[in-house]
């Protein structure tokens, strides 16, 4: 368990609302066991992490409306977010309709429901970038996209600052997501994945969150058991947590984006429950498993999993309500004697048909990629190319490119990957929480993806997992800082080596801005920065 941060000097965390700190009584020295110390510099905590947000803001903004047509998969998502805003439900669109799509002649949807294969929650928020600002409007359907994108750096940075007990480290994981281009182009193009990766990092966050607050609860309820002389069996039980609840509803709505939402609901869901019992070990109960199971697990298995359940079915309200989407009227025409809503059971046959489809996706695409290439970015994803000549789209020379290309930068994917090694190092033999809790949720983003050998899948996927790919390697360069109170040579060297890799990493990033964002550069300059024969 963590005791006092490795990297920074730091306060003991602040009390919260129930009462100030003590720490020269028992409940003090509890709470200082559970929770270790934190950062103190309040003021820099706010503004280094919004500073950091700014910059991904300018670089997710910047000219989001090019170009100005469907790139990639936004052929579906874009014109199902339209109608579904429109209509509660995803209307089909004739074949080749993506030209009259782009010039705002959006009336050409037909009145039959789509067969959407994921749930409605990324694309009802695609879909209020479009109601800001018009159908018409590539900026407007790209809003929404760059509105989280922008948000998950602040949140990163935020939630790294608890994590690592330091400001500098928490921006430091902040800067890294906002200059790599796997997210900045998730960022800038709207795909379902940025929308599972903001939710899936919010319910993360939250859950961190809540694990501060229910230690500090934790310490004050068994210091009262202890001062009355009472021995804790199984310790208190916390009450209903807030933090706990929400993060519940942002893993429903995680798994309201794409159902691989799933995987990372299961993993925190556990995590947040072991959380609990190195709590209760840590604070001297008796029965620390039957504890867990009794005063956590059941009653979070209780409040979370109704929650999320309830929160994925909202998600389709407008379907529910409707009468012309997919499979909205199965019921009616298959009656049954089962004591089941007809809605419901024309929910689950819809289901079914999306898990059909994802199960059976096993057609040749030129830019699929297997789950162990993602962490080396061996196979990105073009979401959009172009070959203007001399004196087209500002081409200068005999031939230019414009390619908007789905490819991390290579020093954090690469450095990364390595990174992972150190976090089972640090788990498994100084057992350092943060690093299993890393793990955990990387894993839960990744090792699935290697159940379906047989199916279609892309590297594309690897955003949903990459900011705790961050955190991993955020976690690496702290211990590559060296600790406060280490020499001062130590500390120099430390300081010039995580910084001058942060800086690398900000100057290869700029280099490859052209390729992530569409910009008009000469041929010769895009082969450039195909590094390796994959890439093209």
């Amino acid at each position: 368990m963590r005791r006092d941060g490795p990297w920074e000097d730091r306060e003991p965390a602040p009390e919260s609302a129930e009462g100030p700190s003590r720490l020269g009584t028992g409940e003090g020295r509890l709470r200082r066991h559970l929770l270790g110390f934190g950062p103190s510099d309040r003021l820099w905590g706010w503004v280094g992490p919004l500073l950091v947000t700014l910059l991904a803001g300018v670089m997710r903004f910047w000219h989001l409306q090019h170009p100005h047509q469907l790139v990639f998969d936004e052929t579906y998502y874009v014109k199902q977010a339209y109608t579904l805003w429109q209509n509660g439900f995803e209307n089909q669109w004739p074949k080749e309709s993506d030209a009259q799509f782009t010039i705002g002649n959006t009336e050409i949807y037909l009145p039959s429901g789509d067969r959407a294969v994921h749930p409605p929650v990324g694309k009802w928020m695609i879909a209020s970038g479009e109601w800001l600002f018009g159908i018409d409007s590539s900026f407007g359907w790209r809003f929404g996209a760059a509105v989280v994108g922008t948000l998950m750096v602040l949140i990163l940075a935020r939630t790294g600052r608890r994590l690592f007990g330091s400001t500098l480290l928490g921006c430091t994981a902040g800067l890294l997501l906002a200059v790599d281009g796997h997210h900045l182009v998730h960022s800038r193009t709207s795909l379902l994945d940025i929308f599972l990766s903001f939710w899936v990092l919010c319910a993360f966050s939250l859950l961190v969150l809540d694990r501060e607050r229910s230690r500090a609860r934790l310490a004050r309820l068994v210091s009262q058991t202890r001062a009355k002389g009472e021995v804790a069996a199984l310790g208190p039980w916390l009450g209903v947590r807030p933090l706990r609840l929400a993060a519940a509803v942002c893993l429903g709505l995680a798994v309201g984006v794409k159902w691989s939402g799933l995987y990372f609901a299961a993993a925190f869901c556990v995590m947040s429950v072991l959380w609990d019992l190195g709590a209760r070990r840590s604070a001297g109960v008796r029965s620390p498993w039957v504890a867990m199971v009794v005063r956590d697990g059941v009653p979070a298995a209780l409040m979370m999993l109704p929650l999320m359940a309830l929160t994925y079915v909202a998600s389709w309200t407008g379907w529910i309500t409707s009468d012309r989407g997919y499979y909205r009227n199965w019921a009616t025409e298959n009656p049954s004697d089962a004591p089941v809503p007809g809605v419901l059971r024309s929910l689950w046959h819809y289901h079914a048909d999306m898990l059909e489809f994802h199960t059976g996706l096993a057609s040749d695409h030129p830019y699929e990629s297997k789950p162990w290439a993602w962490l080396f970015q061996t196979r990105p994803t073009s979401f959009f190319y172009e070959s203007p000549d001399l004196g087209t789209h500002g081409c200068r020379v005999e031939s230019c490119s414009e390619a908007i290309t789905s490819l991390g930068n290579p020093l954090i994917w690469w450095a990364g990957a390595a990174s992972l090694a150190v976090l089972v190092v640090c788990w498994l033999l100084r057992r350092d929480w943060r690093a299993g809790a890393i793990l955990g949720a990387f894993a839960a983003g990744w090792l699935p993806w290697f159940l379906y050998p047989e199916r279609t899948i892309y590297a594309f996927y690897a955003v949903a997992f990459e900011p705790f790919l961050v955190l991993g390697l955020t976690f690496v360069l702290g211990l590559v800082l060296g600790r406060r109170d280490a020499s001062p040579s130590r500390r120099v060297t430390g300081a010039l080596a995580a910084g001058g890799f942060v800086v690398l990493v900000v100057l290869v990033s700029a280099f490859f801005w052209p390729v992530w964002t569409g910009e008009t550069i000469p041929y010769q300059q895009w082969q450039l920065r195909m590094w390796l024969p994959s890439w093209v």
